[in-house]
């Protein structure tokens, strides 16, 4: 039990710095990754939140990957609504500033992709689930036999075409991001000897059939 308490602790803790990384890579203001490039024209084009249009999104690709026959865990879902509703708190409160000059919006960009590093092996070391997107790139390499970084490639060239189309803000800053995140987070993984092939997922149905099986021993 009390593992289990810890686990979801992480995994709340890693939402909520994602979205402070988030909210800095907008506030630098100097172009988003890709995905939130896409968020921001999602966000734009339907009158919405960013929160909410990472919401909306998340659950859209995660209903692909139910569909691509892609477990996932109860970390899965909370990604989709969790990360979202932090976003927007996080915004609503001012709590990350804003800065004219380049020099601190550059350091506000750096910090944003630390915080998004650091909450990235947060939520995957919670061991409940990876994010949608992450979901998504599995089961297309899985049907596709592409290499998952071409396949990861794609992905996040597509969201940031449909993005920029829908009026979302890219800049130098999004090219930086676009090759620099990938480092970051690989950077964090070693840092805290993190191997992410050795994470056993809980998968929402090996949690089923456990209850399913406990409540067969009680009959």
């Amino acid at each position: 039990m009390y593992r289990s308490i810890k686990k979801l602790i992480r995994l709340m803790v890693g939402y909520f710095v994602y979205g402070v990384g988030i909210t800095c890579t907008i506030n630098a203001d100097l172009g988003l990754p890709p995905w939130g490039v896409f968020h921001q024209g999602m966000a734009k084009q339907l009158g919405l939140t960013m929160g909410v249009a990472i919401q909306i999104a998340g659950a859209a690709i995660l209903i692909i990957d139910l569909l691509l026959n892609e477990r996932i865990g109860w970390g899965t879902i909370g990604n989709v609504y969790f990360i979202g509703f932090f976003l927007d708190r996080i915004q609503d409160s001012g709590m990350i500033p804003q800065y004219q000059t380049l020099l601190p919006r550059f350091l506000m960009m750096v910090v944003g992709m630390i915080f998004i590093s650091l909450a990235t092996f947060l939520y995957l070391g919670s061991q409940l689930g990876s994010g949608p997107r992450d979901g998504l790139m599995v089961a297309l390499t899985k049907r596709t036999k592409i290499p998952v970084g071409v396949i990861r490639s794609a992905i996040e060239l597509t969201a940031l075409i449909l993005g920029f189309l829908m009026g979302g803000s890219v800049g130098w800053g999004t090219l930086i991001m676009s090759l620099g995140l990938g480092f970051f987070i690989q950077t964090t993984f070693n840092l805290f000897k993190f191997d992410v092939h050795q994470v056993n997922h809980r998968t929402i149905d090996q949690d089923i059939a456990a209850l399913l099986k406990k409540s067969r021993n009680l009959e």
